[in-house]
């Protein structure tokens, strides 16, 4: 395909001709156009000018179509030449340089993956860690410590592992670890690899010996995510998914702990270093509850909009339940530091020691009541979920019979994708809520001028690249590994600014990222933090965002 027939090319000579017309008769032309403003329709009348790309009359543009210039990518109407093409990629840069940048995301806003009509939702349930319970940077220096310090005390590892500091910024949420080959990686939603992100212990590997170790760059589901294909980690399968924030200073215990064996040429089973991490970091979780207790303000983020939140859903007349995998004296702290010594007001059933998943999935675990006073589990039947009191471990069947709450009038939130949220709307047809902390940061990084200008040439770039790659000619050749070596390095920097290593927490280079893909398959809305809904009525309607399908309508711009 010759490039000056593609249509980029041809936009750009359209573009070229019209605007020259336009700046012809600027200033005595105008249009109408209609704008919104608090749902009603205002209408205005605006000047023509070049930077909004105005059509002009065939009259216009013939007259000014006569006038030849040089440097006008209209006359070269086939490329053939260094220049020619230099002098395309020019036009295509000023092209991107007269467009307006996107308008910035707000970062509290609320995402929508699928509609959701808040007025057929009449029960609000809750997870507490990362979702009520915000938790400060030092959560994680305490985790890294206390499992760092297990490691040495009961697993025996060398006693210089002590000196191996926790580094905040190295991992990203929902990378996968290979269990086999002892290497953290980064996969898109199609399970392809993101090379550059692949790292053994702290060091990253080259994508030779990544395509070396894995034959290709796409991965089989089975090695994956097990034989069964099942959206929870098998034991059967190659790749554990570490998908919540516990797992951030977990990832960089195992890759500190790795890269050490590694530069001391210490022989280790990678298997069994991930399992004694895992196994350290989960052991160290009841510590972590009581140092957290001891001073929980050093720990938890204060956030005194909840307690407006869950009192404008209590006066909607909406059910509030709290299930949690955490134990109740680390729970009744928190929520008494966010909320109030009288939290279990709003609540009409709280559980703490749910073991999710199997809360969702298990069947037979009977729901016990918890005594408070001996701080032990009664034996007594449970007919009835009654406010004020305290449940232990049970099942989403007993909760749904014992209240009668289900299907899509219980909207449910948690932080973790599959835990949280997955079997809930799989199985028992809740509606979910994500709350991904993340997202701040990301956001914040969207919305960043320089990150917006790479991100567009960025697209722009690579149609150009696309619609010149079938020129076999020697000249548009030359062009094109210039041009493919400077949307490597855009690629680079786009990432780079989320995190150095792995880049951004929702895409590789390009597509969603695996944890994205489950994201959005299990959640119907995610935000980046619970009180972000404060602000929406309880009959609000959150719409999903039309997508553009690959078939659709084009846009250079994201």
């Amino acid at each position: 395909m010759c490039a000056a027939g593609s249509p980029i090319v041809s936009a750009l000579l359209r573009q070229n001709v019209l605007l020259r017309g336009v700046n012809a008769i600027r200033g005595s032309t105008s249009t109408v156009v209609r704008t919104r403003s608090n749902s009603k329709i205002h209408w205005q009348s605006r000047s023509f000018s070049s930077d909004a790309g105005a059509a002009v009359t065939g009259a216009s543009a013939s007259a000014s179509a006569s006038a030849p210039d040089a440097s006008d990518p209209a006359q070269i109407s086939h490329p053939k030449t260094v220049s020619d093409y230099q002098e395309l990629y020019q036009a295509t840069k000023k092209k991107f340089q007269s467009k307006k940048l996107p308008v910035d995301v707000h970062p509290d806003a609320v995402f929508a993956c699928n509609e959701l009509d808040l007025s057929e939702v009449q029960v609000y349930g809750f997870d507490y860690d990362y979702t009520l319970a915000c938790y400060k940077p030092d959560l994680e220096d305490l985790l890294y410590n206390l499992a760092r310090e297990m490691l040495v005390k009961r697993f025996r590892y060398p006693e210089d592992i002590l000196e191996l500091e926790y580094e905040p910024n190295f991992a990203v949420r929902g990378l996968h670890y290979d269990v086999e080959k002892g290497l953290l990686v980064k996969l898109d939603s199609f399970l392809q690899l993101q090379l550059g992100s692949v790292y053994r212990g702290r060091t990253k590997v080259e994508a030779d010996e990544v395509l070396k170790l894995y034959h290709n760059r796409l991965l089989p589901i089975a090695y994956v995510e097990g034989p069964n294909n099942s959206y929870r980690h098998n034991t059967n399968s190659k790749m554990v998914q570490l998908a919540d924030l516990f797992s951030v200073p977990e990832m960089c215990l195992l890759c500190n702990v790795i890269e050490y064996f590694e530069r001391n040429r210490i022989d280790y089973n990678p298997e069994i270093v991930f399992h004694d991490t895992r196994t350290a970091m989960g052991s160290c979780h009841p510590i972590m509850h009581g140092k957290v207790m001891l001073n929980t303000e050093k720990y938890i983020e204060r956030n005194p909009k909840l307690v407006k939140y869950f009192e404008k859903l209590q006066q909607a007349g909406k059910n509030l339940f709290l299930v949690t995998n955490s134990p109740y004296s680390f729970v009744n702290c928190g929520m008494s530091w966010l909320v109030g010594p009288h939290w279990r007001e709003f609540f009409d059933v709280v559980i703490v020691q749910a073991r999710k998943p199997k809360f969702f999935t298990d069947e037979s675990r009977p729901i016990r009541l918890f005594d408070e006073r001996t701080q032990s589990h009664l034996w007594d039947r449970v007919f009835k979920l009654e406010k004020g009191k305290i449940y232990y471990e049970g099942s989403v069947r007993q909760l749904q019979e014992l209240k009668g709450w289900r299907g899509h009038s219980v909207l449910y939130f948690g932080d973790h994708p599959y835990s949280d949220l997955a079997d809930v709307t799989l199985k028992h047809s809740w509606r979910t809520g994500a709350i991904i902390s993340e997202l701040a940061h990301e956001i914040e990084t969207l919305n960043r001028v320089d990150f917006k200008m790479s991100a567009n040439w960025l697209q722009m770039l690579t149609q150009l690249i696309e619609e010149t790659q079938d020129d076999e000619s020697e000249a548009a050749q030359t062009c094109l590994r210039d041009w493919m070596d400077e949307r490597d390095q855009l690629r680079n920097k786009t990432k780079n600014v989320f995190n150095e290593q792995f880049g951004s927490v929702f895409r590789t280079y390009h597509n969603p990222t695996y944890f994205s893909r489950r994201l959005f398959r299990f959640a119907d809305i995610y935000t980046s933090d619970i009180t972000n809904l404060l602000k929406f009525s309880t009959t609000h309607t959150f719409y999903p965002r039309r997508g553009v399908m690959p078939h659709e309508y084009a846009s250079h711009f994201i």
